[in-house]
């Protein structure tokens, strides 16, 4: 036995006409972009007729996802250049460390020699 398909789960934005297409949250809107972005302007003007949109609003509603993706991208590179430069800071400080730490330990050194050594004219 076949169950029946509800068509109407399966609208991804909303298009009763009652709330203004402005109204519509980013995501209906994102939705509304990625449902047109194959379609013909004749494709286009039918589904905006049906869901009460102008093309033009589909378009600047296109447009703003283009440029949210593009200001993504942008907050990602900075992010990763403060990263960077902070890797950077970081080893730069490790050598620093790294060289203070090899010259104590070679003080140590001369240090257990020269005591080996007045030990031993001291004898």
């Amino acid at each position: 036995m076949a169950k029946s398909l509800n068509l109407t789960a399966l609208v991804a934005v909303p298009g009763s006409g009652k709330a203004s297409p402005e109204s519509w949250s980013g995501a209906a809107k994102f939705a509304v972009a990625l449902e047109t972005a194959g379609m013909t302007a004749a494709e286009l003007s039918d589904y905006c007729r049906s869901k009460g949109l102008y093309p033009e609003q589909v378009e600047r509603w296109r447009q703003a996802c283009i440029a949210g993706a593009q200001a993504g991208d942008q907050v990602e590179k900075a992010a990763l250049k403060q990263a960077r430069q902070q890797i950077r800071q970081l080893e730069k400080e490790l050598r620093r460390k790294d060289k203070a730490l090899a010259e104590s330990a070679a003080l140590l050194v001369l240090r257990k020699k020269l005591n080996a050594l007045w030990e031993d004219e001291g004898a």
